[in-house]
């Protein structure tokens, strides 16, 4: 329905990552994404969509009973969805600041955003022999459509400020994250983010090769505060 999104939850917390880590946020996380990654940390959002079919007005009116001023429209990826654009652009006209978390796979002209968070998946993320793609077909779609710069790049132009977040497994993420920089233009070192893999708090030891490149580069250390203060739990 034109004016229904497909949502998995929504909810108010505190923003666990990026440059808004920290500020009291509400949350509208949509169901349904175009990607897999094998280590996804909503799957309830993509491997299994859940959702319940929610009107744009019901979830306006959360969002002013919530007090908040910090919308985070999520997912799944959010960019598939051309409701997106109604939902966004009230949201806009009440004068709260949004934040639209994506893969940068996918655009949506007219969304309004302030804070474009674009995620691109690395090959880390591809399900390679994932016991829940068995045959090899997600892997395939999910190889083919991970990275599209001039996607990423339309992304970067359109908004306000942006930030690029890389979910990083080991040191040889670097090279790749390189070659994908490479191609991007318009942001800053600031605008560039490393985030370990995984759901728990990491160590200091698995994490120390990561804070070394942030201060080599002037990129940014982004911890997962959600994960700290609440633990892998849904709707924090």
């Amino acid at each position: 329905m034109s004016d229904s999104l497909p949502i998995s939850e929504t909810f108010v917390s505190i923003q666990g990552e990026g440059k808004l880590t920290g500020v009291p946020s509400w949350f509208c996380r949509v169901s349904g994404c175009n990607l897999r990654c094998t280590w996804c940390d909503t799957p309830y959002a993509s491997w299994n969509p859940e959702f319940s079919t929610q009107p744009i007005r019901s979830l306006i009116n959360e969002i002013v009973s919530s007090g908040v001023k910090h919308a985070v429209l999520t997912g799944g990826e959010p960019m598939m969805f051309p409701q997106l654009v109604e939902l966004s652009n009230q949201l806009k006209d009440l004068g709260m600041h949004i934040t639209i978390e994506t893969a940068g796979t996918l655009t949506l002209p007219g969304v309004s955003c302030h804070l474009m968070s674009i995620s691109p998946k690395l090959a880390n993320s591809t399900p390679n022999n994932d016991a829940r793609d068995l045959k090899g077909a997600w892997a395939k779609r999910h190889e083919e459509r991970r990275l599209n710069f001039e996607v990423m790049n339309e992304l970067i132009a359109s908004t306000p400020d942006r930030q690029i977040k890389f979910v990083v497994s080991n040191p040889s993420d670097l090279d790749e994250i390189d070659q994908v920089l490479a191609q991007l233009n318009g942001y800053q070192p600031s605008d560039i983010m490393l985030m370990p893999e995984g759901v728990a708090v990491p160590d200091r030891e698995s994490i120390q090769w990561i804070l070394d490149e942030c201060l080599n580069r002037g990129w940014t250390y982004c911890p997962r505060l959600h994960i700290e203060l609440f633990g892998d739990t849904r709707g924090t």
